[in-house]
């Protein structure tokens, strides 16, 4: 899971020291939102997977420029680049389920 990967990058590079703080500061839930879809074997929200993708995106760009950081930088822009494809296939997949659930002549 795409999450599960933004956490240990961000882990490992010290942007974040635990689940809680990550749930909390990088996909905008409660501090519990990774420990509960790991209990309950549930998938990510895409409110929550967006978020993080953008969140990604901008501490990406604010590192490039530097260049200790750079390296860093593009990890976590193409980890945004995951974020929001797997948001926007998510999003087509809503629509077709609901668009075959619900067949009208458009």
């Amino acid at each position: 899971m795409v999450l599960n990967e933004a956490y240990y990058i961000l882990r490992e590079a010290g942007l974040v020291s635990s689940e809680s703080e990550f749930s909390e500061d990088w996909l905008g839930h409660s501090e519990c939102y990774l420990r509960t879809l790991r209990f309950k074997k549930s998938d990510p929200s895409l409110g929550a997977i967006a978020i993080c993708g953008s969140r990604l995106q901008k501490a990406g760009e604010a590192l490039l420029p530097v260049p200790t950081y750079k390296k860093l930088g593009i990890r976590l822009l193409v980890l945004s680049e995951r974020c929001h494809d797997t948001v926007n296939e998510g999003s087509v997949n809503s629509l077709v389920s609901t668009l075959s659930c619900n067949p009208t002549n458009y």
